[in-house]
C-alpha cells in the first residue's frame, strides 16, 4: 500500500483519544457561557458562493480561499471566515426583525495560508454575533462573554486589547488619502511595521500634524490611561467619537469586574475590512497568534439587503487548546467506561448486563472473548483504551475487576 495515503495534506491534521475528547470538552465549556447569555445556535454550510466572501465584502484575500466549481459552472468556496455567512443567514431568516437576534455557531474555517507559515489551513471557530443593536452595552456584552469564555475553558492568564477602527479612519479621511494608501497604512500598522510608514506617506501631501500622528501610533497601547493621550493627538470628530466610545465600554467592563483583563492600541485595525469600529482580540502565552478576534460590522448586513448593525466575535477553538496544554492546564473529562469481557456462550448475559450499567450512566463496551484471546489481551487492550474497570463474565456468573496501574 501506498504510504502516502495514511499521511494528511500539510495543514491540516487528525485529532483523536485524549486530545479529542478534551478539545470537546473545551467547546462544550464555552458553547455554555453562550447559552448562558440567551444566544441560539446556528449551523452554516461549509462552503457558499464565492460572492459571499468577494473584497467588496471584506474578508480572506481571494489567494487564500480554497476555491472550486459546482455543476452549474458557479465558483465556490470553503469558508475561511463565519462572519459573512452569519450575516447572509440573518438577513435571509430575519428580515423583518427589528429586535436584537442572538446567534452562536461552531464549525471548521479553512484559509489557504502559505506552508511556510506553519498554520492550520482548517480550524475550529466558535462564535457569537449580535444583530440589530449598536450600543456601547452590547459591545461591552460581547467582550465579558469572551472573558468568561476564556475563564471557563481554565484559562488563568490572558489578555483582551481593544482598539477602534474608526479612529484610524477619521485620520486617513480628514487626509484626503486614497484607499491605496490607505490600505498599506492599515497593514503597516496591524502587523506594526512602523518603520515603513514614512515610505508610504513620502509622496502624499499630508500636514506635517498629521503625519505625526502616525508616528504616535506605537505609543498608542496600554491602559485606559493611554485614551486620554490619544485625544491630544487630533481634533477629528470621528476620532474622538471613537475614543468616547472606548472609555464607555472600559466603564461597563468596570461593571463586570473584568478590567485587569482589558487593554488598549490603536493600531488594531485587523485583517478583516468589514469592522467598522470596536476591534478587539485575545493574547495568552502559548501561542503565537491570537485566540479571539471579533469586532463590530456595522454596514455587512446592508449587502445582504438588511440595514443592521452587528458585532462578534470569534474563537481559534485550536489555538486555544494548544495554549492550555502548553500551560498544562487542559482537561479531560472524567468518563465512566467498562469493559465487559465474554465468551460466545455468555453472550446473553452480557448484553443484559451491559444494558443495565448504561441505563445508570455507565459507558460499555462489548468485547467478546476469542478462543485465541487471553485474559492478559483482553487487559492489555483495557490499558491503551485507558479504561480503570472490566468485568469477566463466565457460567459462574459477572465479575467484577480493576485494572491494575502500571505506576
Amino acid at each position: 500500500m501506498n504510504s502516502k495515503l495514511l499521511h494528511t495534506p500539510v495543514g491540516v491534521r487528525d485529532i483523536y483519544g485524549d486530545e479529542y475528547q478534551s478539545k470537546l470538552f473545551l467547546e462544550q465549556q464555552i458553547h455554555a457561557i453562550f447559552k448562558s447569555y440567551g444566544y441560539y445556535d446556528i449551523q452554516t454550510p461549509v462552503f457558499e458562493f464565492f460572492d459571499i466572501f468577494s473584497k467588496e465584502r471584506g474578508s480572506v484575500a481571494s489567494k487564500n480561499l480554497y476555491k472550486f466549481f459546482d455543476r452549474e459552472g458557479n465558483t465556490l468556496v470553503l469558508r475561511p471566515d463565519m462572519t459573512p455567512s452569519i450575516a447572509r443567514s440573518a438577513a435571509k431568516y430575519y428580515m423583518e426583525e427589528k429586535m436584537p437576534i442572538r446567534l452562536c455557531y461552531l464549525g471548521s474555517a479553512f484559509i489557504n495560508n502559505s506552508e511556510y507559515q506553519g498554520k492550520l489551513k482548517e480550524f475550529t471557530q466558535m462564535g457569537c454575533e449580535l444583530i440589530g443593536d449598536n450600543s456601547s452595552d452590547c459591545d461591552a456584552e460581547l467582550i465579558a462573554m469572551v472573558i468568561e469564555a476564556l475563564n471557563a475553558s481554565n484559562l488563568t492568564e490572558f489578555q483582551i486589547e481593544i482598539g477602534q477602527a474608526d479612529f484610524f479612519r477619521g485620520i486617513v479621511e480628514e487626509a484626503g488619502l486614497d484607499e491605496e494608501t490607505i490600505e498599506e497604512l492599515r497593514e503597516l500598522l496591524e502587523n506594526k511595521k512602523y518603520f515603513g510608514i514614512d515610505d508610504v506617506l513620502s509622496g502624499t501631501a499630508i500636514s506635517e500634524k498629521t503625519r505625526n500622528i502616525f508616528h504616535q501610533f506605537p505609543e498608542l497601547f496600554g491602559s485606559v490611561d493611554m485614551i486620554e493621550r490619544a485625544r491630544t493627538f487630533t481634533t477629528n470628530k470621528k476620532s474622538l467619537q471613537a475614543l468616547d466610545r472606548l472609555e464607555k465600554i472600559y466603564h461597563l467592563l468596570k461593571i463586570y469586574g473584568y478590567e485587569k483583563y482589558i487593554s488598549f492600541d490603536l493600531s488594531m485595525l485587523s485583517m478583516y475590512q468589514y469592522y467598522t469600529g470596536v476591534v478587539f482580540k485575545g493574547y495568552t502565552y502559548g501561542t503565537g497568534d491570537a485566540i479571539v478576534t471579533g469586532g463590530r460590522y456595522d454596514n455587512l448586513l446592508a449587502q445582504f439587503g438588511k440595514e443592521a448593525p452587528a458585532i462578534g466575535f470569534a474563537v481559534n477553538v485550536d489555538g486555544l487548546h494548544l495554549a492550555l496544554n502548553r500551560q498544562h492546564l487542559a482537561s479531560v473529562p472524567d468518563r465512566k467506561i467498562v469493559l465487559m469481557i465474554y465468551p460466545c456462550e455468555q453472550k446473553q448475559t452480557a448484553i443484559r448486563e451491559s444494558q443495565k450499567l448504561r441505563e445508570h450512566g455507565t459507558d460499555v463496551i462489548l468485547l467478546r472473548k476469542h478462543s485465541d484471546d487471553t485474559e492478559t489481551d483482553c487487559l492489555a487492550y483495557a490499558k491503551r483504551m485507558n479504561i480503570k474497570e472490566y468485568y469477566m463474565v463466565d457460567e459462574s456468573g459477572i465479575q467484577k475487576n480493576i485494572v491494575e496501574s502500571e505506576d
